[in-house]
């Protein structure tokens, strides 16, 4: 999250005031508040739409998925509150931290949410893509080992890696620092003094990487699975709809971080092992696309939806005529599928590649 304003009776005290200078301040400071406010509505109405899901579902492996998507938005929505709010408060001191935070307390509070926010959905975005990788992959090892109380225990041990590393600098003495902006807190890049302000920020920015490399892998592997046995077997895996929806999902959760996070990530890696110096206005950028992770991440599972996908193919359909028509009437006819799977009462069999049947496993699709 980030912000960069200041009032205008700040912009009046300057000795030169400009009135491009003032207009920057107050075009950021509102840029930010909206960021703030579309943030916590999108995340808001996602949270919605996945409890309302989760509170309807009876499958094992649905309801972990579930799980999941939640802790993901509602870790995306507090980020907002609390980084915003931080962001928000510095400004109105008009970022004079000498004078409202003289002990480096609000620095440290900003620092650790910046980091435990920022890497806790990269790693839930991969203990995502590492269980439906499972979950289509090996369907016996996931319905009869994986239980749901494994589930939460890896939702508790991804909250509490990324706790740990932002903790970590307070815990070394190694504090947050203020940084050239002065709107923001995060580690120490510039003017080093020894191996562990390398290492702190370098271990952040390795972890995220990390995060995202294994969501490719195991988002890439589950497509080909899926692919493979949607070409091999058309006509005996049911269930293939809501496996197709929820890697759909994963595919653009993954992308957005991507896009967002990587930058910054980048950024940070080459500021920690190379002795250049930091450009604050390209460190702004990488934190504001960053921060608009938190915005996109609800949208998917907002917009990625069986019935927002059908009226999609839909309006398609009626704009474009018949050069959609053979991709609607597949969407059509998956969507019956899926129909027919929610009302079955209890069971149904999927064959992949190399797998034999597997009872009670189904995916059913978010509503």
């Amino acid at each position: 999250m980030s912000a960069n304003g200041s009032s205008e009776s700040s912009c009046r005290s300057e000795v030169r005031p400009t009135n491009n200078t003032c207009f920057q301040k107050e075009l950021s400071i509102t840029a930010s508040v909206i960021s703030m406010t579309v943030g916590i509505f999108s995340n808001s109405l996602a949270l919605f739409i996945l409890l309302k899901s989760y509170s309807s579902i009876r499958s094992k492996s649905r309801a972990s998925f579930l799980l999941f998507a939640s802790s993901l938005v509602i870790t995306d929505l507090l980020g907002h509150l609390i980084n915003g709010s931080l962001v928000l408060f510095v400004y109105s001191a008009e970022k004079k931290w000498e004078d409202f935070d003289p002990y480096r307390i609000i620095c440290a509070i900003f620092g650790s949410c910046m980091v435990f926010f920022g890497l806790s959905p990269l790693f839930l975005g991969s203990a995502m893509a590492v269980e439906r990788c499972i979950g289509v992959t090996r369907p016996i090892f996931h319905s009869t080992v994986l239980a749901s109380h494994h589930m939460k225990r890896l939702l508790g041990v991804t909250w509490l890696l990324a706790a740990l590393v932002a903790a970590l600098p307070v815990m070394l003495s190694k504090p947050y620092k203020v940084q050239s902006s002065r709107s923001w807190c995060f580690f120490l890049i510039e003017q080093t003094k020894d191996w562990l302000d390398v290492l702190l920020p370098l271990l952040f920015s390795l972890l995220g990487l990390l995060a995202l490399l294994i969501s490719i892998v195991c988002n890439t592997l589950t497509s080909c699975v899926l692919i493979q046995a949607k070409l091999r077997h058309k006509h005996h895996c049911r269930s293939m709809p809501y496996h197709i929806e929820m890697i759909c999902q994963l595919l653009a959760i993954m992308l957005v971080s991507c896009i967002c996070w990587g930058p910054l990530l980048i950024h940070v890696t080459i500021l920690s092992t190379r002795a250049t110096d930091e450009s604050p206005s390209f460190s702004l950028l990488t934190i504001r696309m960053a921060t608009w992770n938190q915005i996109l991440d609800p949208w998917v599972y907002i917009l990625l939806r069986k019935a927002v996908l059908r009226k999609i193919f839909v309006l398609l359909h009626g704009c474009c005529g018949s050069k959609v028509y053979t991709l609607h009437r597949w969407q059509r006819s998956m969507l019956h599928n899926s129909a027919e799977t929610s009302s079955s009462s209890g069971s149904s069999d999927c064959r992949c590649p190399g797998k034999t049947h597997v009872h009670n496993v189904v995916i059913k699709s978010i509503t």
